[in-house]
């Protein structure tokens, strides 16, 4: 158990002594961190010299605002620094990735077998026409063939897309059409709370509007019947068993593209955000291995989707770089009970576990009795990611799952940054509740206000980044223009993260959420996750998403959408009670000026509460908008209905 102590009325908590650590104590943080943006070309120098490169690069950054180059004059290839290096090392028999699926199977994949997958599967898109630069489309659950095609693609050089599970047919299209893929990997079918999610169909619909596809490899896993067009579809199994066994890896200038990911944007068009090789994998896997403190012994499992950045970035390449073992579960967390997940930690003995808030939240409102009845002492470290957790969630994360002596990294970061930006280092930083705490190397945030100065430390603001980082975006996919207005329009050679934040005066960050969830409430900047983090600190609440409707009179009214904890009733009481906790906690200018209590909030398969729906909802308008990502579309009837 650590300890902690009250500073400025925030519970601070010290973190555990680790001597093993691989930043061992807040003043080595300190040091490295001053080095990193004082002489970041000599830091990122050093940092390269870990991986394996056939030209060892000279030129480190090449910064010509808005677009950076990393390690230009260095060639590499991110498959042979996630597999090969570490067969070559002798690691051949650990395990690389153990998979579970949702009905219970489990299959392990060490380093030698995935290598062996890898190569086949690398030559089998060789057979189908793929060559460097091609893209391929990957639109799979979360089997292990996820990542053997990730890896694959990027040992010829090709470029992948992964698109979500989640996406229905015309998002997809949408996808691979903007990046004119050669090839989409999918499979017939994935298994989500024991119905079957139909990947192929949704394929083959897609492809009516496709014209640059010419092949499908098909994975099989739930075996329903499936058209397969003759000349276009071809089983994954077969593919790999008639390709060549040895790919010998391309060698990739570190400006090579990697991957394209699609994500939401303001004009309703996603943006291909554009990855590309060299200082993604040493941004990456820096952060994996600092943030995590990965050790050989570990088994790792962080619960994301591999069609979301985090999929990318710290289930498949970071840990990968740095020789990890990873956990990765293809179904729903309460499937075939909420206790699932607990499940999956005492069974494959998980050391370092790494979630979402409201995964977190969920967890909460299904009860302590699940964890209590696994064993769980295997835990080590806890990790949060996709949204600000509110400190309530991280004291029950810390408290029933921690059993209050694993340390928590509450990480800040987004699809364009490619890696982790801000996050505590678990024995180094002391933690506050809430707060992501202090920049990762090289990373230099800074709180601004809307002409761009900069803010007093505990003032509300913009959240800007300064300098370059290697793992950035270079720019959106056929729209630098795009990229250009999005990220560096706002202020001049300065990165806009689209977030509001503040900065205390020990320096740690406090991310409220995006902009667009900063609400000017008769004047009165006010973030929704403050007003949310409210609610969820009162007893019966399990989970809050407040949301702006317009006003006439204040401009915004604040609308919150209220999930009760189990055997909790709604009653007009407890609406009155749960405005009054708000007004307490923040200020009678916060006081919401309407409870929904909703049954369930709308979110997508990967847990995140999809707000712009809510605001339709509350605003009385109809529901605008693509809903295919949703986990459950009929909560929106239900949430319609409610007065």
């Amino acid at each position: 158990m650590t300890g902690s102590s009250v500073r400025g009325g925030v519970t601070v908590f010290e973190p555990p002594i680790d001597h093993r650590a691989t930043i061992p104590a807040i003043a080595t943080y300190d040091a490295m961190y001053r080095e990193s943006v004082a002489n970041p070309e000599a830091f990122w120098r050093e940092q390269a010299r870990a991986f394996h490169w056939y030209v060892e690069p000279t030129q480190i950054l090449d910064w010509s605002p808005p677009h950076a180059k990393w390690f230009e004059d260095g060639t590499t290839n991110l498959s042979v620094n996630c597999v090969d290096r570490h067969v070559t090392a002798g690691h051949g028999n650990r395990a690389a990735l153990i998979w579970e699926g949702e009905p219970g199977e489990v299959r392990t994949l060490t380093y030698g077998q995935l290598l062996t997958e890898v190569e086949r599967a690398a030559n089998a898109l060789v057979t189908l026409g793929v060559s460097r630069g091609d893209r391929v489309g990957i639109y799979l659950g979360m089997v292990p063939e996820a990542a053997v095609a990730m890896l694959a693609c990027a040992r010829i050089g090709a470029v992948h897309t992964v698109i979500f599970g989640g996406f229905a047919s015309d998002a997809l299209a949408d996808r691979l059409n903007d990046a004119s893929a050669k090839v989409v990997v999918t499979q017939d079918g994935a298994y989500r709370r024991t119905a079957i999610v139909p990947l192929k169909d949704n394929v083959d619909k897609a492809l009516e509007r496709c014209p640059s596809v010419q092949h499908v490899l098909v994975v099989r896993r739930t075996l329903q019947p499936i058209a397969m067009r003759a000349g276009r579809d071809r089983e994954w199994k077969d593919a790999l068993a008639s390709a060549k066994p040895r790919c010998a890896p391309a060698e990739l200038p570190a400006e090579h593209p990697l991957f394209i990911l699609y994500t939401s944007g303001t004009t309703g068009k996603p943006k291909g955000v554009l990855h590309t090789t060299g200082g993604y994998m040493v941004g990456t896997s820096v952060t994996a291995k600092h943030v995590f403190d990965l050790r050989p012994e570990d088994v790792y499992f962080c619960t994301a989707d591999v069609g979301w950045i985090t999929g990318h970035s710290y289930v498949v390449y970071g840990p990968l770089a740095n020789g990890a073992t990873v956990l990765m579960y293809e179904g729903a967390p309460n499937t075939p009970n909420e206790g699932r997940i607990w499940d999956l930690v005492e069974r494959h003995r998980v050391t370092i576990l790494y979630t979402a808030p409201t995964a977190i939240r969920a967890f909460v409102r299904w009860g302590d009795q699940h964890p209590a009845a696994r064993d769980l002492g295997s835990l080590r470290l806890l990790g949060s990611v996709g949204e600000p957790i509110n400190p309530e969630a991280w004291l029950w994360y810390r408290r029933v799952i921690g059993h209050d002596r694993c340390p928590i990294v509450d990480t800040w970061w987004q699809t364009e940054t490619g890696a982790i930006m801000i996050s505590p280092l678990p024995y180094a930083t002391p933690t506050k509740p809430g707060s992501c705490s202090k920049p990762m190397f090289g990373v230099v945030p800074r709180i601004v206000r809307e002409d761009g100065t900069t803010a007093d430390a505990n003032e509300s603001g913009l959240l800007v980044i300064d300098q370059p980082w290697p793992s950035m975006l270079r720019t959106v996919w056929g729209d630098d223009a795009r990229y250009r207005e999005t990220y560096f329009g706002r202020f001049e050679g300065v990165y806009f993260t689209g977030d509001g934040a503040r900065c205390d005066e020990d320096g740690y960050f406090w991310v409220v959420g995006r902009v667009d969830d900063v609400l000017n409430v008769a004047g009165h900047r006010l973030g929704t996750a403050e007003i949310e983090s409210a609610l969820v600190s009162h007893r019966d609440v399990a989970e809050a998403a407040a949301v702006g409707r317009p006003d006439d009179l204040k401009g915004t009214a604040v609308v919150v959408f209220v999930t009760l904890k189990g055997g909790v009733e709604p009653t007009d009481a407890l609406r009155v009670a749960l405005l009054d906790h708000v007004a307490a906690e923040i200020g009678k200018f916060a006081r919401p000026d309407a409870i929904r209590f909703a049954p369930a909030l709308p979110k997508t398969r990967s847990g995140k509460i999809v707000r712009r729906l809510l605001k339709d909802i509350a605003a009385g308008r109809a529901i605008s908008g693509d809903v295919t990502t949703l986990e459950d579309a009929s909560i929106l009837e239900a949430l319609a209905k409610d007065d």
